[in-house]
């Protein structure tokens, strides 16, 4: 059984398994909590018992399942009725369930392979000059001829980072006026690297990677753990990095919106 709930908590949500997709959903809450139209909470339960909690948010998915909980073949099937009657752009959820909710939703929804990395830090911040507090018009002037979606939703993207700057769930950086990362939660300290970019005629020179590894020492410096993701043949791009792989994951993407 699948419903829609307001009756979510901190102290509810800390019962998930400790992984990216319950830091998601977290992270959900904690900027929106339960009062906006774009952001809805589902509860998983069999047997009046509740194995795991869903959270829709504008076109993305993600499912996570309480601790010493698991999802039968029944509960996995009305999972992905539940995802091709929504329609999510995109569904993340654990691996141990890629196989079966893919083959279950193949007619609309593509598989995607990714890695999740963990930055092994050194202890060894390099001098770089790097803003952290850059204004968001600057980062999305370099985040745009990177990523479609988000040059194609200006307000959105403006609303929602600005939004999770100001409750210290999101932090941009800049070096430059040439490159950009955020970090897309911190959560349970845990700081995930995402929305990395370069303008174009600025790609080739290391900035990316430099950037990246003062953000993982920086931030490892200050008590995080610091993962990102990426698709698996960017592995040793990554650990040269200082990135170690450390799990892989299947993102459903609607074929449509490929």
């Amino acid at each position: 059984m699948i419903y829609e709930t307001k009756e979510i908590s901190s102290e509810l949500l800390s019962g998930l398994k400790p992984n990216n997709y319950t830091r998601r959903i977290k992270s959900h809450f904690a900027a929106y909590g339960t009062g906006y139209d774009f952001l809805h909470f589902y509860a998983v339960e069999e047997s009046g018992e509740k194995l795991g909690i869903i959270s829709v948010f504008n076109a993305s998915m993600m499912i996570s399942t309480f601790k010493d909980k698991r999802f039968d073949d029944k509960v996995l099937g009305e999972l992905a009725g539940f995802i091709l009657m929504n329609k999510p752009a995109v569904v993340e959820f654990e691996a141990e369930y890629s196989d079966k909710l893919a083959e279950l939703t193949k007619a609309e929804y593509k598989g995607d392979k990714r890695t999740e990395f963990s930055f092994v830090a050194k202890n060894d911040i390099p001098p770089l000059d790097v803003n952290e507090l850059p204004k968001l018009d600057d980062v999305f002037r370099i985040l745009a001829p990177c990523f479609p979606a988000i040059k194609n939703s200006y307000e959105l993207w403006l609303t929602d980072t600005s939004h999770r700057v100001r409750r210290g769930l999101s932090q941009s950086f800049l070096l430059g006026n040439y490159t950009t990362a955020t970090i897309q939660y911190i959560i349970d300290g845990v700081a995930l690297v995402g929305h990395v970019g370069t303008i174009p005629e600025e790609r080739g020179k290391f900035h990316a990677r430099q950037l990246l590894y003062w953000i993982g020492e920086k931030l490892t410096q200050d008590g995080f753990q610091v993962r990102l993701f990426a698709r698996p043949h960017r592995v040793s791009y990554y650990e040269e990095i200082g990135f170690k792989a450390c799990g892989i994951d299947l993102v459903l993407e609607r074929i449509e919106n490929e």
